[in-house]
């Protein structure tokens, strides 16, 4: 496994160690909440709401921090669904996501999401479940592909 010193703190930084992302399926009616991702890593691709996991935080914590920072809306009662381990290709190169799933109800159901990181995502948009377009963001594919309902 390739290792090297890229922030300079004398510590090796592993490379190829998996990354891990929390994704926070928000529901409203028989919809999910979908953005088109703008990031290196699945570009055009719809996916959940979320983003990776920082040092020392919960899923709960990280999936209220992602959803409020990307689309102003706050959520409660947010719990974990299930996981994925997904391998993809990113510029010939694997890259190994473990994705959290988590379930969250919107605090204010009339709320509606405003797009705060344009250079993360194109929009958001409430999408029949499970008829997201393609393409779709690998884990999100994953999730789906497994016959999960969040409606259940």
């Amino acid at each position: 496994m390739a290792a090297c010193d890229l922030d300079g703190d004398g510590i090796p930084d592993r490379i190829n160690i998996p990354k891990v992302g929390v994704a926070v399926l928000i529901l409203k009616g028989t919809s999910v909440l979908c953005g088109k991702r703008k990031s290196k890593v699945g570009y055009d691709q719809w996916a959940l709401p979320g983003g990776h996991l920082e040092f020392g935080e919960t899923f709960e914590e990280c999936a209220c921090r992602e959803v409020e920072e990307e689309t102003g809306l706050l959520i409660q009662n947010v719990r974990l669904v299930t996981v994925s381990n997904t391998i993809m290709l990113h510029d010939l190169r694997p890259v190994h996501y473990v994705t959290v799933f988590m379930k969250a109800d919107m605090a204010d159901p009339e709320a509606q999401p405003e797009v705060l990181e344009p250079n993360a995502c194109d929009g958001w948009n409430w999408m029949d479940w499970p008829n997201i377009p393609e393409p779709i963001f690998k884990p999100l594919e994953d999730l789906i592909n497994s016959n999960y309902d969040p409606f259940v």
